[in-house]
């Protein structure tokens, strides 16, 4: 199903929830911006006064720079219920500016700080865009000794509680006028994603494997440059996401690929190679790995891919632009 992706001038992210920090850095680049959260003293003193927030989820405020104006958005909500709303406050993002919203999957971690960050947002009816399986109930993980280990869930009427105007689509669904790609069901080809083999759900009396249909991701079009692939989790694998979005945009070339890949863990090490290997074969210019990565596989990106690595933190904006 081919979709027209607008071409944009370039897309700003910043992480308003990511799992890693370090406010000494000293790394900014005309693509990396950390920030710096200090008072300034005198001409050459500075009082550090904060630090943003980093855990266990994400949360992207995504600023599309295109002509007349620049438009706004979220994809996915952070960890908890304070983190991503915090972070905004402490870095000055306004959340005012946003337009749409968008789930990359029904797992807690991406969609806990919702209530906070659109009270913020103070719109209603805004947007939001979601595969239907983000409502799967009694969501869980079978982990060894027989535990069952439930994840909180989303329900419609949390939706509706927060005055949103829900879209579900399980197809690739244009966003704010087709300047970016909602992707919808991304289908398994390669043959070493496999996904969370302990994943489960019920449906009634029946406890079903969670292939986490729902997972998903956004794209964009930068001119001259290529597809900005941006994930949540990449359960559905990185490397089926990026062919699926080469595939539906009809784009070939890709400029950066940023988000959680989910390749922590030992069921996840062997894919690690395999994964790298084919994103090489993409030969983007920068690959951002995020939230779920994992510290191993974040390591071995970083040693074979050293020019296309960038490091992401809670806080930090990367800009890719024309």
């Amino acid at each position: 199903m081919k979709q027209k992706i607008r071409q944009i001038q370039g897309v700003e992210i910043t992480s308003l929830q990511d799992n890693y920090i370090d406010v000494l850095s000293m790394d900014s680049s005309e693509v990396v911006h950390r920030p710096i959260l200090a008072d300034h003293v005198s001409e050459k003193d500075m009082i550090l006064t904060a630090s943003p927030l980093a855990e266990h989820g994400f949360s992207a405020f995504i600023r599309i720079l295109d002509t007349p104006r620049d438009r706004c958005m979220l994809l996915d909500f952070g960890g908890s219920s304070h983190g991503a709303t915090f972070n905004a406050n402490l870095l000055g993002v306004d959340l005012r500016e946003v337009s749409e919203l968008a789930l990359s999957h029904g797992h807690m971690d991406h969609f806990n700080g919702m209530a906070a960050l659109t009270e913020k947002i103070g719109k209603k009816d805004l947007p939001l865009t979601v595969h239907p399986a983000v409502f799967r109930e009694k969501r869980h993980l079978k982990i060894p000794g027989g535990t069952n280990l439930f994840f909180p869930g989303l329900r419609r009427n949390d939706i509706r509680s927060l005055d949103l105007a829900l879209n579900e689509s399980a197809d690739p669904s244009p966003m704010l006028e087709g300047r970016a790609l909602f992707l919808g069901q991304i289908p398994r080809n390669t043959s070493f994603e496999t996904g969370m083999q302990n994943a489960f759900y019920e449906k009634g009396d029946q406890v079903i494997k969670d292939g986490i249909e729902d997972d998903t991701a956004l794209v964009f079009h930068v001119r001259d440059k290529g597809l900005v692939v941006l994930s949540g989790c990449a359960h559905s694998g990185i490397i089926n996401t990026i062919d699926y979005a080469r595939k539906v945009t009809g784009v070939e070339k890709v400029f950066a690929v940023m988000g959680g890949f989910h390749l922590t863990g030992p069921e996840f090490s062997p894919k690690i190679q395999p994964t790298i290997r084919a994103l090489k074969s993409f030969e983007p210019e920068f690959v951002v790995p995020c939230h779920c990565t994992g510290r191993q596989a974040v390591m071995e990106i970083e040693k074979e891919m050293p020019k296309q690595f960038l490091l992401n933190m809670s806080g930090t904006r990367m800009s890719f632009k024309a």
